[in-house]
């Protein structure tokens, strides 16, 4: 792995009555190399910007996750120099199934995550959305 991760652990152990498994950890330490700022992902094609016809917030995040991988190969890296991501949603009873879809793309790589319960985002339509940062090694 290209970075040092403090303190890692796994949700099933944090948030055990919420049945997630995701691999995160306290913080990430990096040096050198090309940092790769996110904007937040939505659940929308990258080329043309139009919303995926799904209002399940299991086949959003998995959009949002994709669009996340695909900017970031598209900036030279891979998903293990993803360092932090930050999660918006507006129902919080989709927690569990937006964390556990994001958990099948950072299987194994332990960002930080911070996640957020927000009223609206920018469009009606969407439940989630996903900031990152990357740290692409030298």
């Amino acid at each position: 792995m290209a970075h040092t991760r403090i303190r890692k652990f796994n949700t099933s152990k944090t948030y055990p009555e919420q049945n997630l498994d995701n691999d995160l950890c306290q913080a990430v330490v990096t040096t050198g190399g090309k940092t790769v700022w996110l904007r937040g992902q939505c659940p929308q094609n990258l080329d043309d910007a139009v919303n995926i016809d799904s209002h399940d917030p299991v086949e959003q995040t998995h959009k949002v996750m994709q669009n996340i991988k695909q900017l970031i190969e598209e900036a030279g890296g891979s998903m293990e120099h993803l360092v932090k991501v930050v999660v918006y949603i507006t129902d919080v009873r989709h927690r569990e199934d937006v964390y556990r879809t994001m958990g099948e793309y950072i299987k194994g790589v332990h960002p930080v995550s911070t996640g957020l319960v927000v009223q609206a985002l920018a469009r009606p339509d969407w439940l989630v959305e996903i900031d990152g940062t990357a740290v692409i090694p030298d």
